[in-house]
């Protein structure tokens, strides 16, 4: 005959389980632009990338990062120097790449929008 208060305990704790592994995987929303400013020219298409990569291949031992929390700012600067003259972006999408390599991850993330200048 079966324990039902094992299987409820067992079943118990294969929620908290789940629970505690989601909410470890859960991040603040990030704004990737400021606002625009009140009044600005267009000056183009703008793109830029950066990369970040995570050391030490394996599930449980991936869990050194190089350059890896950054690479939104930094892809986000790299759009706007790729325009002389950019203060800022507007219509911008994300987009993010990755590929398995020897000893680890690595994570590409492309910004791309509309290059605009502050007109005062």
């Amino acid at each position: 005959m079966f324990n039902t208060h094992k299987i409820h305990l067992s079943f118990l704790g294969l929620v908290l389980a789940c629970t505690v592994i989601l909410v470890g995987c859960a991040s603040n929303l990030t704004t990737i632009a400021p606002r625009p400013p009140e009044h600005y020219e267009k000056l183009g298409p703008a793109t830029g990338s950066a990369t970040g990569s995570m050391l030490i291949l394996g599930s449980a031992l991936n869990f050194i990062p190089v350059q890896l929390n950054d690479r939104v700012d930094r892809a986000y600067d790299n759009a706007l120097k790729s325009v002389p003259g950019a203060t800022g972006l507007i219509d911008v999408t994300y987009e993010e790449d990755w590929f398995w390599w020897w000893i680890g991850t690595s994570r590409t993330v492309t910004i791309t929008g509309e290059a605009i200048k502050e007109v005062k």
